[in-house]
């Protein structure tokens, strides 16, 4: 009986810090830190969603793929930047018919000598020069090519804007002039004007090409 006493004297105060670090840990901490974020910060804490006429359409953080030739298409993802259709049988496919493999994120982190990456990008430059016909291999950015490591990223260079701009009017049937003022819209600039690079946003020119064509109404 006193083992049993000096066994609960000594787990009790153990017991009660656990308990006490826990409620506010794992669930007082965690709710402040939304709430306030929520108050603060209720864009980016909504998940930062890009609307057009009032319906979520993404997230300014998050790619997709886009295949229309009067959009502007985003860097490779191992996992299709998870956009998918259902097709005639009812399964779950990516955009180029191949099976969806689930929620994803992740790239196919091949080493640079593996033959699997250098057949990606040679099938990858073979299918831009195919849609752009007047750029030269050496010309073709290199951010265009190759995947980010999360198969999601929103962003490309302005490089890789631009040499996209010449098909995207033919159509898109706007005039240079106005995709350059999407692209420009949807530029981000140096953190502090010289951390990082610009980037462009592939989401955002293309809600801004198809509200210029008309066709968010």
């Amino acid at each position: 009986m006193e083992h049993c006493k000096n066994f609960l004297k000594f787990i009790r105060p153990a017991f009660t810090i656990t308990l006490v670090l826990m409620l506010i840990c794992g669930l007082g901490y965690p709710l402040l830190m939304n709430g306030l974020s929520g108050v603060i910060f209720p864009d980016q804490a909504n998940g930062s969603l890009v609307t057009v006429a009032g319906k979520p359409v993404g997230s300014e953080h998050v790619g997709q793929e886009f295949t229309a030739d009067y959009f502007m298409k985003g860097r490779p993802s191992a996992v299709h930047y998870n956009t998918y259709t259902v097709n005639q049988d009812g399964k779950e496919v990516y955009l180029d018919g191949s099976e969806f493999a689930g929620l994803a994120s992740g790239s196919s982190n091949y080493d640079p000598s593996n033959p699997a990456l250098a057949e990606r990008v040679k099938t990858d430059i073979a299918a831009f020069l195919a849609a752009h016909p007047d750029v030269k291999p050496e010309d073709i950015p290199t951010d265009l090519m190759t995947a980010s490591g999360s198969g999601l990223d929103p962003h490309i260079s302005p490089d890789s804007a631009a040499i996209q701009l010449p098909k995207i009017a033919d159509a898109s049937g706007l005039s240079t002039e106005v995709l350059e003022q999407i692209v420009e819209d949807n530029t981000t600039g140096k953190l502090l004007g010289i951390f990082g690079e610009e980037t462009v946003n592939v989401l955002g020119v293309n809600v801004g090409i198809a509200e210029a064509m008309g066709l968010t109404q």
